[in-house]
């Protein structure tokens, strides 16, 4: 891997690659998708065909250096999400780089849609959701460990969700998506950083990064840094200044 921006230089260690996509020093959220050339997010529901070893390994590191993943229920569910622990490749690498083993992984779902049951159910898992969901399905929830957040009243409130998450020193976080999370987020201003893996394909017809409603204005991110390995682009935008 190698670098190309700011300062074309090889990207030769865990180390180098780490320092890349350090987090600054303040609460921080950043975004991690991959997409096609023609923006499309998915190939047959998931991420994985559009991917590269190197967009692996980036996945990986991400989740390293944050304190908590953001998703979506539907990602979480289409994408098979685990909990990870000290055995899994992430969590190995978070010991690799002084953090702990296990990451909570933050479920956004307005109706409270995981259920016991489910893989991610357990601690230390967080579901963000609203006032909207019912009672009996976050109780039952926090009763197998799960520690719910409501934030918001007929849908989720980003802002609080961010601010809650933080109160619980949960300051460096990665959202993983899909496009619809993606978007309130960006629409409520909690977004601080995308990381856009490129991928060197032609999909057409598919899920794109932003779906298809429109944004309530126009977002012009700042290209921060681009790696590159096998014709796949790395590329890290700033919506605000990177510490």
């Amino acid at each position: 891997m190698r670098r190309l921006l700011p300062d074309p230089a090889p990207i030769d260690d865990d180390a180098a690659l780490a320092d890349a996509y350090r987090f600054p020093e303040a609460r921080w959220l950043r975004v991690n998708f991959v997409a096609s050339l023609d923006g499309v997010v998915a190939v047959e529901g998931r991420s994985g065909a559009l991917g590269s070893p190197g967009d692996l390994r980036i996945f990986r590191l991400l989740r390293a250096l944050a304190d908590v993943v953001l998703v979506g229920w539907g990602t979480a569910s289409v994408e098979g999400y685990r909990l990870v622990g000290p055995d899994s490749p992430v969590g190995r690498l978070r010991v690799e780089l002084g953090r702990p083993a296990e990451l909570p992984i933050a479920v956004v779902s307005r109706r409270a849609s995981l259920a016991v049951g489910d893989t991610l159910a357990a601690a230390p898992t967080i579901l963000i959701t609203s006032e909207a969901s019912a009672p009996d399905r976050r109780t039952a929830l926090e009763d197998v460990g799960v520690r719910v957040l409501v934030c918001g009243d007929d849908d989720v409130d980003l802002p609080l969700a961010q601010e809650q998450l933080g109160e619980l020193g949960l300051q460096r976080v990665t959202c993983e998506g899909g496009p619809q999370l993606l978007r309130a987020a960006l629409a409520a201003g909690v977004v601080d950083e995308l990381d856009l893996t490129v991928s060197p394909a032609l999909v057409g017809t598919g899920t794109r990064l932003m779906g298809e409603a429109a944004l309530p204005e126009l977002v012009r991110p700042r290209l921060e840094q681009v790696l590159e390995e096998d014709g796949v682009l790395f590329t890290r935008y700033g919506l605000r200044e990177l510490g």
